[in-house]
């Protein structure tokens, strides 16, 4: 102990003094201190702030991913087509294509094949498969622009009949004269009158045409909500399809259900035993084409003609021919 004072070490208290400290009486009449409070962090609240606006933003997002999960998973939603087995079929309507092609000109047949629907529901996509091995000359795409102001002082009917077909021609309209009950009825392009009075006198037109001779087949492409919202937002995205995408799809967009009422109305005018609406569900573009064309060639009778066998003939001998010494300008073999 005596070493421990000399270099300055403090004895400590005695046990019994510490345990008498600790057993001191309270007073029950003294208030104790309310405890101090501690103020919120301002780091806590924007922490808090922007966990909501997260979760806001994400929301839209995940329900969507969800309601692509349940559509994937519908017990009824056939398996996406694999490209093999579409490729092979499409050979098979190509090739009967081309012979209905044959016999609509052997027999001086006059076809007219109509496209409607909604935007991006995949008209476009038919419209070429059809016309990718057969012939420019008989089958024929009319797509017009919007009217000229000459045009617009004329009959309404007027521009569409002149690209009607002759002896011999399928005329395929991409969009036609309805027209008027659908993006110009909505758009306001014309009025409700209009319409109407279109609506009651197209029924007399086609039963002209189909009296007159002429194969008529009309086809709406129906395609779902989400679908038409993926195949705009692709068509901004994509540089190859931009083209595809029109002012006038981008302010029909939001109106999904003024043309579901005015396409209803279209239906009811026009759908009639003559001059049918056929109707093609094209979620799946490849289901889809298919199902058309193959629609298109039951509905227009047809034969195979027997063709003669083709040999090709011997070339000619030169005869002297030398190539001549030219400094021909041949494009850049990049590729």
């Amino acid at each position: 102990m005596n070493a421990a004072k000399s270099k300055g070490i403090k004895s400590a208290k005695p046990a019994d003094t510490a345990l008498k400290s600790m057993a001191k009486p309270v007073n029950p009449s003294a208030k104790s201190k309310p405890a101090a409070k501690v103020p919120a962090k301002p780091a806590l609240k924007s922490v808090k702030a922007a966990a909501k606006s997260v979760a806001k933003s994400v929301k839209p997002a995940v329900e969507a991913v969800q309601a692509m999960a349940a559509e994937a998973l519908r017990p009824d939603k056939p398996k996406k087509m694999k490209r093999k087995a579409y490729e092979a079929e499409m050979r098979k309507l190509h090739e009967e294509l081309v012979a209905l092609q044959q016999w609509v000109v052997h027999k001086k047949m006059r076809v007219i094949v109509v496209f409607e629907g909604r935007d991006g529901a995949g008209k476009g996509g038919v419209i070429k498969s059809i016309m990718e091995r057969v012939s420019p000359r008989i089958f024929r795409v009319v797509a017009l622009p919007s009217p000229t102001e000459r045009e617009k002082s004329q009959i309404y009917m007027q521009r569409y009949i002149q690209h009607f077909p002759a002896a011999g021609e399928i005329v395929i309209f991409d969009r036609s004269w309805y027209n008027r009950a659908g993006v110009e009825r909505v758009m306001g392009f014309c009025t409700d009158e209009q319409a109407e009075s279109f609506l009651k006198g197209v029924p007399l037109f086609e039963r002209a045409m189909v009296d007159g001779g002429i194969i008529l087949l009309k086809y709406w492409l129906e395609v779902s909500e989400d679908e038409q919202t993926k195949r705009l937002k692709d068509r901004i995205d994509d540089g190859r399809k931009i083209w595809k995408l029109s002012p006038m799809d981008l302010k029909s967009y939001s109106r999904w259900y003024d043309y579901s009422r005015a396409r209803d109305a279209m239906f009811r005018a026009t759908d009639n035993g003559f001059a049918p609406w056929f109707v093609a569900n094209n979620d799946d573009v490849r289901r889809g084409r298919l199902n058309i064309i193959s629609h298109l060639l039951a509905h227009v009778p047809h034969k195979k003609l027997p063709r003669e066998k083709i040999k090709l003939p011997k070339r000619q001998k030169a005869h002297g021919y030398v190539e001549v010494d030219h400094d021909f300008k041949y494009i850049e073999e990049k590729f």
